[in-house]
C-alpha cells in the first residue's frame, strides 16, 4: 500500500470523523518551524567541543576537542521555581531563560568544573513560537555568559496538561574539571576566609513567598517599588540570576579556591555547610554588610525573622568562595577586576556547638 502525503479527508468511507494530531491540539508544523528558527540561536553559543546540529536525537560534545586530558564530568539539573509564574505575568521570557541556565551552570562551578554544554526542556499546553523564541534567546544569552554551548533540547506541546498561556521549564548542564583539580571540601580548614560574591537580586529561589507577599498585601507588580522609585517591582523581582563562571575562573586562576557554595534554596543557612566538613562552622560577620533594600522590604512585608529571611533568600550574596587567608585579597582583586563585587564575609572556625553557621551583627 502506498501512503501519500496528501491532506486527509475529514471523513472516511464509514462516515466516522477523522481526528488528527492537530485536532488534538498538537501542531507538528509549528514545532518544526520553531526548530528552524532556534537553530541559529543555538549555533551562536558554540564553543570548542560542541558539534552536531540541533534537531537530532542527541546533543554531541567532544571533550578532547575542548582541551581536557583526564576530565571528571559534573552535571546539574534544575528549573526556575515559581518565579516562572511571575515571568509569565510580566512577560519576562528572555530573563527567565537566563535564570534557567544560571541555576544549573552555577551549581556546576561548586565542584570546580566549568560549564560545557546545556540542554533545555520547554513544555506548554499550546505552543506560542514567539514566546518560545524569547525564552530560547534568554537561554542562549545565559549560555554565552556562562561559557557553555546550547547543544539541544526538547519542546513539548501537551494540550490539556497545562493551562492556556502557561508553560514549564527545566534545564540540564554538564561541565568538566581535570581529575586533579576537583574541589574537595575537606581542604577547608580553621582560619580560612570566606569570600562573598554579590547577587544580582533574589535570583530564582523564594518566589513562592514573594508571590504570597504580593498577593497578601495587594501589591501591583507593575507599580514603582517603595524602596526604589526608579524601578517597578517587576523590574526588581524579575532581574535574572547572575552567572558566576567568569568570577570562578578569575578566582581560581592559580588554583587557590578550596571550596564553593552556590546560594540557592535554603539561603545562607543551609547552603554554606555543604562546602566544608561537619567539624567546622562558618562565622559570618554582617556588621559591615548592607543588605540590599529588596530583602529588607521582603522581611518587613512578610513580618519574618532574620533567620527565616536568611533561610529563604540569598540576602544579596549569590556565591561563597572558601580560601586560605593569605590568598583571599588576591582572589577578591581578580574577581572584582572581572566586573563582580566580592568581599570578605566571614571565617571558618572550629565547631563548638550544633550550629554549622553563625552570624555576627544580625539578630538571628
Amino acid at each position: 500500500m502506498t501512503i501519500k502525503g496528501t491532506k486527509s479527508n475529514k471523513t472516511t468511507q464509514n462516515k466516522r470523523p477523522t481526528i488528527t494530531y492537530s485536532d488534538a491540539g498538537v501542531d507538528i508544523s509549528k514545532g518544526d518551524d520553531l526548530v528552524s528558527k532556534i537553530s541559529p540561536i543555538a549555533k551562536s553559543t558554540a564553543i570548542k567541543g560542541s558539534t552536531g546540529e540541533i534537531g537530532g536525537f542527541g546533543g554531541l560534545f567532544d571533550l578532547n576537542n575542548a582541551g581536557f586530558k583526564d576530565p571528571i564530568l559534573v552535571s546539574s539539573t534544575d528549573g526556575v521555581g515559581t518565579k516562572l509564574q511571575l515571568a509569565i505575568e510580566t512577560k519576562s521570557y528572555f530573563n527567565i531563560g537566563i535564570d534557567l541556565v544560571a541555576m544549573c551552570a552555577n551549581d556546576v562551578l561548586a565542584q570546580g568544573a566549568v560549564p560545557l554544554f546545556f540542554m533545555d526542556y520547554f513544555a506548554t499546553g499550546k505552543l506560542d513560537n514567539e514566546i518560545a523564541i524569547q525564552v530560547i534567546q534568554g537561554i542562549a544569552e545565559g549560555c554565552k555568559q556562562s561559557g557553555c554551548a546550547l547543544i539541544g533540547g526538547e519542546t513539548a506541546e501537551m494540550p490539556g496538561h497545562y493551562p492556556f498561556g502557561s508553560f514549564d521549564l527545566a534545564g540540564f548542564c554538564v561541565g568538566a574539571v581535570e581529575r586533579n583539580k576537583l574541589l574537595d571540601k575537606s581542604a577547608v580548614k580553621k582560619g580560612d576566609k570566606v569570600i562573598a560574591v554579590s547577587s544580582s537580586g533574589i535570583h530564582s529561589n523564594g518566589y513562592s513567598l514573594v508571590r504570597k507577599i504580593l498577593e497578601s498585601n495587594s501589591i501591583n507588580i507593575f507599580d514603582k517599588a517603595v524602596f526604589d522609585k526608579d524601578k517597578s517591582y517587576a523590574d526588581i523581582l524579575m532581574e535574572p540570576t547572575l552567572l558566576y563562571t567568569n568570577a570562578f575562573i578569575a578566582a581560581n586562576k592559580n588554583f587557590k579556591v578550596k571550596s564553593i557554595s552556590h546560594i540557592t534554596g535554603g539561603g545562607l543557612i543551609e547552603n554554606p555547610q555543604r562546602a566544608f566538613n561537619q567539624n567546622l562552622t562558618l562565622q559570618f560577620d554582617m556588621n559591615n554588610f548592607l543588605i540590599p533594600p529588596v530583602f529588607s522590604w521582603l522581611k518587613e512585608q512578610a513580618n519574618i525573622s532574620f533567620f527565616e529571611l536568611a533561610r529563604t533568600f540569598n540576602c544579596g550574596i549569590g556565591l561563597l568562595i572558601f580560601a586560605d587567608e593569605h590568598d583571599a585579597d588576591e582572589i577578591i582583586y581578580d574577581i572584582n577586576d572581572n566586573g563582580y563585587n566580592s568581599f570578605i564575609i566571614g571565617d571558618i572556625i572550629d565547631k563548638t556547638g550544633t550550629m554549622n553557621v553563625l552570624f555576627n551583627g544580625w539578630n538571628i
